[in-house]
């Protein structure tokens, strides 16, 4: 496919700004925007927000447990996918601070938000060379609707870590394939290579672990490198990186030699293969709801018609952005066309570009295929979440042509096409950007909301406490919450509607709460769970004792 898109010298991009003012200016800009993004984070996480849920206080738990050093799991609790490494990072913070709580399970994430807007900034200068076009991405990355925030924050397991590691795994690939450095090197510059070699294996073998959904950007990245340096990985680089990947995913791979279980299995059932969704639901779930959602375009937990614009408009940036990347990688020369510790070839930023897009495809696809997508569209579309490290490659293109508008005519003068084509760029990055904003500004106004929900959670703890209250049975979102918020000393079994035992992701509760005496109950106010122990109740009067707080009933047994 050939666009008439300009293509700029270093690196496939746009020259280095002349030193100066310019320069300048487009760094401070730069680093605000970063500041106001990890900003607008750390003040979400101090309203407690986005509000937190059972099946992160479970990864909370597991941090908790490592932290006292009563378990090291290797997967989330109840079930055998999904590695604990968010535990893990937690737990040193809990044992610091003294304890746990919901702002030292989300400081990690936070901090990896952080290296991954760091790596996705610097992964754009290296693939284009533009520092303007690298302060767009930041800024749309610094903004952050409610799934954005919630895929960013909460410590549910595998997403806060997806996209730093396919950023880095891209940043590396983009070294390595540009630098021909081999082992005529002197030894400190071979030492650092093989140590960017091992890093590319280690973390491709950690995503193994933490989560698969991260594969397509392993796989395009790696193609990469074989592409680039077939030779070198068939000496020392490839075994490192052989044995790198192997100490990553080191977890999944003993446990599945111990088990004999297949991780990929519990995979797909979690992905919705064991169910049935009509084709018409995953497309539109797939294709029209999902990338919108995920990307961050869309108010909390819906999409209005007006913001599936970019539903639309991606199939179009995927082809685009491919098809020029294909056209340099078969047209440009080998080396790079800036001499430079910062030069890129225009073939290795290309065929880097070309892997993103492709990544985006695979991840897209492979969503759309899932019944997951036609099931529950809305809170699925975390799956995308990937999706924003090929951003720079989607958007590069467009923001050529909105700086320079089509390659010239024969004449050497723009004309009319171009000026049209210009001014559709400049439109497509303003209403991506205003729409990123808005949504923005909509998860924001939940707020408040997501604050005095936390406050009657904390009543409810505290009550419970001045209870005596130690084991009780409640809904699954909210046993282990309550487990958590209360450091194990309020322990919970989870029951269904009707009162019969439910899914206990640590089943020691259960046990625990089987051999209390009198356990009470507790269900949130006008809950289907609140309306059978009030039937209850009025059944066989004095059986129960209610407390009620704002939120919340409980149940004590006389």
């Amino acid at each position: 496919m050939t666009v008439g898109v300009r293509e700029q010298p270093r690196g496939a991009g746009a020259p280095r700004p002349r030193p100066g003012a310019r320069a300048s200016l487009v760094g401070w800009l730069t680093g605000l925007a970063v500041l106001a993004g990890v900003g607008y984070r750390l003040w979400l996480l101090r309203q407690a927000a986005p509000p937190t849920n059972s099946d992160e206080a479970t990864m909370g738990l597991a941090a908790l447990h490592i932290a006292r050093g009563e378990g090291f799991p290797i997967w989330f609790y109840g079930q055998q996918y999904m590695g604990t490494l968010e535990a893990y990072l937690a737990a040193p913070v809990f044992a610091v601070a003294g304890g746990p709580s919901l702002l030292g399970l989300r400081l990690p994430t936070l901090a990896l938000y952080a290296l991954f807007l760091l790596l996705a900034w610097r992964l754009t200068l290296r693939l284009t060379g533009d520092r303007w076009f690298g302060l767009l991405m930041v800024v749309l990355l610094a903004l952050g609707s409610d799934r954005i925030v919630k895929n960013q924050l909460i410590a549910g397991g595998g997403y806060p870590e997806m996209n730093v590691a396919a950023a880095a795994l891209a940043l590396l690939a983009v070294d390595l394939a540009t630098d021909r450095r081999g082992p005529s090197a002197d030894t400190g510059r071979q030492c650092w290579r093989l140590a960017r070699w091992a890093t590319w294996g280690f973390l491709a073998g950690l995503m193994l672990w933490v989560d698969p959904l991260v594969l397509p950007y392993v796989a395009a990245t790696g193609v990469v490198l074989v592409a680039f340096r077939r030779r070198e990985l068939w000496g020392a680089a490839g075994a490192l990186l052989g044995v790198a990947a192997v100490l990553g995913a080191a977890p999944l791979l003993l446990h599945s030699l111990l088990t004999g279980r297949n991780p990929l299995h519990a995979v797909l059932v979690a992905s919705g293969a064991n169910a049935s969704a009509g084709w018409a639901d995953r497309l539109h779930g797939g294709l029209v709801l999902g990338p919108p959602l995920g990307m961050g375009f869309c108010a909390p937990g819906q999409c209005a018609t007006w913001q599936l614009w970019w539903a639309l408009v991606l199939p179009l940036l995927l082809a685009v952005a491919a098809g020029t990347a294909w056209r340099v990688l078969r047209t440009a020369d080998s080396g790079p066309a800036e001499v430079g510790p910062g030069a890129v070839s225009p073939r290795v930023a290309a065929a880097v570009r070309l892997a993103l897009v492709l990544a985006a495809l695979a991840t897209l696809g492979a969503y759309t295929v899932s019944s997951a997508a036609g099931l529950t569209p809305v809170e699925s579309s975390r799956y995308l979440s990937c999706l924003l490290v090929s951003l720079p490659a989607l958007l590069w293109p467009v923001w050529t042509v909105a700086r320079r508008g089509l390659r010239p005519a024969a004449t050497g003068r723009h004309g009319v096409r171009s000026t049209v084509a210009r001014s559709v760029a400049v439109l497509l990055l303003a209403t991506t950007v205003g729409t990123a904003a808005h949504a923005t500004w909509r998860a924001a106004q939940t707020v408040g909301a997501t604050r005095a929900a936390e406050a009657r959670h904390a009543e409810l703890v505290s009550t419970l406490r001045q209870l005596g209250v130690r084991h009780v049975r409640a809904g699954y979102w909210t046993c282990n919450r309550l487990t958590f918020a209360t450091a194990e000393r309020v322990v919970c079994a989870v029951v269904d509607d009707n009162l019969r035992p439910g899914f206990d992701r640590y089943p020691a509760y259960r046990r625990e709460v089987d051999s209390a005496t009198a356990p009470a109950w507790v269900a949130p106010a006008g809950s289907p769970l609140a309306g059978v122990l009030d039937e209850r109740q009025r059944v066989a009067p004095g059986s129960l004792d209610l407390v009620t707080i704002e939120g919340w009933r409980i149940y004590l047994p006389r």
